[in-house]
């Protein structure tokens, strides 16, 4: 299921002070010095050296998102990402969370809809750069599943998940990815039967088949050279498994062929919560979509801006139907979903959905007036520096480009293609991605006629 609330599972402590962001020091408009190269083992590395701190922070990356999960054991991705960290060659569970501990460093593995992954957060001070390194290179490679710690989290994600299915915003997003998705990966779910239908096997096969040092993507930003980058990314990844996987193991599917097989609709589902909660959407882009900068401005124009967007202006500030309306597109491997969101008192339901439309119908037939486009351009360049100003979010953004192959330049050229971006560019960009007949609307709680 594509979902913006991807597990994340954390082990291990920060040293004092180790929380603070570290902020990369050149000018804003400066161009940031990101590099790549290809290691031995045929991994892509992507670096760029940030001083302010004497820190690192590197991400390992493999194409083992929950899109790979084998139909009927729906949760298998998510679940070897969180037993990667729980049993090592010689290490026990509390051997690693202590290990890391014991360094200031902080190690976290998990899986998203396309991707999965470790990452640690680590002082460049000796001992503890050599140690944390030395931890992450035994947990990454030489994982040990054990079958205990295995059923024990499987216990704990099938009453996670009961407790989540009596909760409307699962319920929404839930169904919301099955009309969106219903012949792709984006658009299963995790189950109680397949959760438990996952074993021991199950986890030792995906690992050794998806975290493939030949299709890694490695990642550094701190406080080291690129000789010692070159170095880690090899250590990281030379006595990782090898392989091949079929196609293009991260997705390529474009909005018009997804849009297809979906079909416009509105689903009504009953639950008690005093407040309904709507979604509205179709898939939308893929990550690296040529009018993506297009499509940024414009959605910011309809509901990507907060009270200045024009779902917060016609939901809460004309009619006091919700505390917030908000809109966002999501690009993925595939073309990911544009996605507008509301909760608002039961009797308000059909008004809000209502609205909800005529908004985004209006906004896909004129598109934005001069004067909001150059307020949500002026917005968003000036808010750049805050998408890259610390060492996590600028690692974040490396690490997506040397997944989906974008230039090295992206960063660089950011607010220059936010800048191109016109009336006419935005508005002939959003009604090609959001086709009006195939809007697909959730409802859970209130009534729509």
């Amino acid at each position: 299921m594509l979902s913006s609330k991807n597990k994340v599972f954390i082990r291990g402590l920060f040293a004092a002070g180790a929380t603070a962001a570290a902020v990369f020091a050149a000018p804003a408009n400066a161009a940031l010095p990101i590099e790549s190269w290809t290691a031995a083992s045929g991994a892509k590395v992507m670096f760029m050296r940030a001083e302010a701190l004497p820190m690192l922070d590197v991400r390992v990356d493999f194409p083992a998102g929950s899109r790979a999960d084998p139909k009927g054991k729906e949760g298998l991705a998510s679940a070897t990402g969180d037993m990667i960290g729980r049993g090592a060659e010689g290490l026990s569970e509390n051997d690693i969370a202590d290990g890391f501990a014991d360094t200031g460093a902080q190690f976290s593995g998990g899986a998203s809809s396309d991707s999965a992954g470790v990452q640690l957060r680590t002082l460049t001070s000796e001992p503890e750069f050599s140690k944390a390194i030395a931890l992450m290179k035994t947990v990454l490679q030489k994982p040990v599943f054990n079958g205990d710690i295995l059923s024990r989290e499987m216990a704990r994600s099938v009453a996670g998940l009961k407790e989540a299915l009596t909760k409307p915003d699962t319920l929404a997003d839930r169904a919301f990815a099955s009309a969106l998705y219903p012949n792709h990966p984006y658009g299963t779910h995790t189950t109680e039967a397949s959760l438990k239908a996952i074993t021991l096997a199950d986890v030792e096969q995906f690992y050794k088949t998806r975290y493939l040092g030949n299709k890694a993507v490695v990642s550094l930003v701190g406080n080291i050279t690129r000789a010692q980058a070159e170095q880690l990314a090899n250590e990281l990844t030379a006595g990782l498994p090898k392989g091949e996987l079929q196609g293009n193991p991260l997705g390529g599917t474009d909005f018009q062929e997804l849009q297809a097989a979906m079909t416009g609709q509105t689903i009504q589902i009953d639950h008690p919560a005093a407040q309904s909660h709507i979604l509205m959407g179709l898939p939308a882009m893929r990550r690296g979509a040529p009018d993506y900068f297009d499509l940024l401005v414009a959605n910011h124009i309809l509901g990507g801006g907060g009270f200045v967007s024009r779902l917060m202006d016609e939901i809460r500030e004309k009619r006091g139907l919700a505390y917030s309306a908000y809109s966002y597109f999501m690009p993925a491997g595939d073309a990911g979903p544009f996605q507008a969101g509301v909760q608002t008192k039961k009797e308000s339901t059909a008004e809000a959905v209502q609205i909800m439309r005529k908004t985004i119908l209006d906004f896909i037939e004129k598109g934005p007036t001069q004067a909001e486009l150059n307020a949500a351009k002026q917005n968003l360049i000036g808010g750049f520096p805050l998408r890259i100003d610390s060492n996590g979010k600028l690692l974040g953004n490396i690490s997506m480009m040397g997944l989906h192959g974008l230039p090295l330049d992206y960063l660089d050229n950011w607010t220059a293609e936010i800048d191109k971006v016109t009336v006419q560019s935005a508005r002939e960009a959003f009604a090609k991605h959001v086709n009006a007949d195939k809007l697909v609307t959730v409802v859970v709680g209130g009534k729509v006629e």
